[in-house]
């Protein structure tokens, strides 16, 4: 006889004390066999004590960011599957247990709640550059990495106990759901959507995203994991665009020699050799890297494999 998986709810919070009692009873009330567990990130306010109080099992992080708490929590917690939700209450808990079939039927790494494919996110935030961002990295991460995800920043997650047990990463904030999205790709995990409902937070709760600054870092984030993850796509293009402009650069002392049998201006004919030589250099180092990276998905998967 097969025993039920046990299920933890991972509940990363800072300052939530207006929503956390009812994200807690939701899932009390939604799928009571699982534990939920509340960590905190230095609440300023009563987040502990309401979650405490509601039937929480709570933890602390004193490391300032959503990643490191998450972080925490995944080395903490012993589970066989892990549902990561916000505290504020913009999730809808009340579809869990569907969430839940699916992500057990299909045998999935990481299913993710979708907020956007039912327009419920571009109807319900009213935030025009987040809905803005949301979609130029789900693009930018669909074409680099040839996928067709529809939501990459939800904080509404299930994972299994490999995925959570496997996972690292050096980040430290609101750029974790790019990494945990870029990461399942790029290692080939299993990913699966179930679309949800999303609704704004409730009066007087306020987000902590900073538009513009959480927004740089998560673009920035996606570069550094292009880099890490595709190095010779990365390296590639640099090398393109250092080689043309090498070739740009040097038209003009070739002119030179053609109209006069001698070079003038000798500085720029350097310059543009130096271009292309690094770009042939840059290339060189694309090359080299993809190979490790190609010996680290193999080695990955015989310890994900393996992992129990």
């Amino acid at each position: 006889m097969i025993s039920a998986p046990k299920i933890a709810v991972l509940v990363p919070c800072y300052n939530e004390a207006l929503t956390i009692e009812k994200v807690v009873k939701d899932f009390q009330q939604h799928i009571p066999e699982a534990e939920i567990f509340v960590y905190d990130n230095n609440s300023k306010d009563a987040t502990v004590e309401i979650a405490t109080k509601a039937g929480a099992i709570v933890g602390n992080e004193k490391k300032q960011g959503k990643a490191n708490v998450v972080f925490r929590m995944f080395r903490e917690i012993d589970a066989d599957l892990y549902i990561m939700i916000d505290g504020d209450d913009t999730y809808p808990v009340e579809c869990i247990r569907e969430m839940v079939d699916q992500f057990t039927k299909n045998n999935c790494d990481m299913l993710v709640g979708d907020r956007l494919s039912n327009k419920s996110y571009k109807k319900e935030n009213k935030r025009a550059f987040h809905n803005f961002g949301n979609n130029l990295v789900r693009n930018l991460i669909n074409i680099f990495f040839g996928s067709e995800l529809k939501d990459i920043l939800s904080g509404y997650r299930i994972f299994s106990r490999k995925f959570v047990k496997n996972y690292a990463s050096s980040i430290k904030g609101f750029e974790l759901e790019t990494d945990l999205s870029i990461y399942a790709l790029h290692y080939g995990l299993a990913i699966e959507e179930y679309s949800i409902n999303y609704r704004d937070r409730p009066e007087g709760s306020v987000s902590k995203l900073n538009t513009f600054t959480d927004g740089f870092k998560v673009i920035k984030l996606f570069f550094n994991l292009v880099r890490l993850y595709k190095p010779l796509l990365f390296f590639g293009m640099v090398s393109i665009v250092l080689f043309v402009l090498g070739i740009l650069f040097m038209i003009i002392p070739i002119r030179e020699y053609f109209e006069y049998q001698y070079v003038y201006k000798v500085p720029t004919l350097i310059f543009s050799i130096m271009l292309i030589i690094v770009s042939i250099l840059s290339l060189a180092t694309g090359l080299i890297l993809d190979n490790i990276s190609i010996i680290d998905k193999k080695n990955f998967k015989v310890r994900y494999n393996n992992t129990n």
